[in-house]
């Protein structure tokens, strides 16, 4: 099968989860003998064209011109992408299907389709709506409508939990027969290799400290300000704690302040912007890692922590919630709640053994349920289900 997938990141652009996602689904997609064509932005000292082990990789430039906000920097990037499609089907012919991952690239898939008649598919990773609980501003507004746009254009919608799928339910209005559910996985080899490494933790905390971990984009939705708020508790009941932040974004600031002010400022650090390398090295080091999200329509994150055969902690709400179940294989704490959020992390804290039994099934939970393989091979269905519905109607 040819296969196009158009993302505005796609490693080693990662803004968000999708660029994993991405990266992890078209790999294994490739691996299985489909021919994978990924266009997505360039990133600094990237190349524009390379075969990236099982994918073909086309970056565009965004024509910064202009651009004075987001919307017309998408718009910008439209065009870049529109471009390099239309170059690349000129010279290899139609693809099968194309595949768009969330609403940043939908006015290139949505005229790809009708150019060439190509099915869509389309992946809601979140929904404008879900990260602002509503619709407050023109430019929310305007997101939301085109996040529709895609929905109504796209064959099937594709989603990453049930929550989700209740949640494009709710606010485009789409029949269940229009979504697909398909969890996300994680690389069950990303650790491979990977130790504890005394000298690399002493980077982040003492002998003594044990680590709590967060890593994120620094945004409200992923709750690192309620991490914060509940470290006082922690360090009054287990002193010999260190939290550890790892990203950036625009709450770091905010963030660093709100530590300085609680008095507690000693006890966290901040990584800022931190390598795959280094973030899978500070994995093996670490004792709990925290998701603590107000808004999570999935939680690779806490995928990664399981893999990574570190007891989690995640915040019950939205996908995340579906993926731990509580006191078995991880802990789960009430959203925006800093009370519980300290005492779930206190309970692995205080309970080693617990831990270690929780860790274990979480590991087997997702080498069993969240493996790429699996994931790929129900895309591939949908792919198929696509297809063969597509060639029966005029459209």
């Amino acid at each position: 099968m040819r296969i196009l997938m158009l993302s505005w990141e796609y490693p080693p652009r990662i803004v968000g989860g999708i660029s994993r996602v991405v990266h992890d689904l078209a790999q294994k997609l490739g691996e299985k003998g489909n021919e994978v064509h990924i266009v997505t932005c360039l990133e600094h000292n990237t190349p524009e064209e390379e075969k990236d082990k099982h994918v073909f990789v086309h970056r565009v430039r965004s024509l910064e011109i202009g651009a004075n906000n987001f919307i017309n920097w998408v718009m910008h990037l439209n065009f870049a992408l529109l471009q390099r499609c239309i170059r690349l089907i000129n010279a290899g012919g139609a693809f099968d299907i194309i595949h768009a991952h969330d609403w940043i690239v939908a006015y290139a898939s949505i005229v790809l389709k009708h150019s060439f008649s190509i099915p869509l598919a389309a992946t809601m990773h979140a929904t404008e709506w879900g990260r602002n609980c509503g619709i407050h501003s023109d430019e929310q507004k305007y997101i939301s409508s085109v996040e529709w746009w895609l929905a109504y254009e796209a064959w099937k919608v594709i989603v990453n939990s049930e929550y989700m799928d209740n949640e494009v339910k709710q606010v485009f209005q789409l029949p269940s027969d229009k979504i697909k559910v398909i969890v996300n996985g994680v690389d069950l080899k990303r650790f491979d290799g990977y130790t504890y490494d005394e000298e690399f933790r002493r980077n982040f905390a003492l002998d003594s400290e044990k680590i709590i971990f967060f890593v994120g984009r620094l945004v409200n939705e992923k709750g690192a300000h309620v991490l914060l708020d509940a470290m006082p508790k922690i360090i009054s009941n287990f002193n010999n704690v260190k939290l550890v932040i790892a990203g950036k974004g625009p709450q770091l600031e905010y963030l660093k302040k709100k530590a300085l002010l609680s008095g507690i400022s000693q006890k966290v650090y901040f990584t800022g912007y931190i390598s795959d390398d280094n973030l899978s090295k500070l994995y093996k080091c670490i004792d709990v890692a925290v998701t603590p999200s107000l808004y999570e329509p999935f939680g690779i994150v806490a995928l990664e922590g399981m893999v990574a055969q570190v007891p989690v902690v995640v915040s019950d709400t939205g996908g995340i919630s579906e993926i731990v179940e509580h006191g078995i294989d991880g802990m789960k704490a009430y959203a925006e709640n800093s009370n519980s959020l300290a005492d779930s992390i206190l309970e692995i804290l205080y309970s080693p053994q617990k831990a270690m039994a929780m860790k274990e099934k979480a590991l087997a939970k997702v080498e069993r349920l969240y493996n790429w393989d699996v994931i790929s091979d129900v895309t591939l269905k949908t792919y198929e289900d696509i297809i063969g519905e597509s060639r029966l109607l005029k459209w």
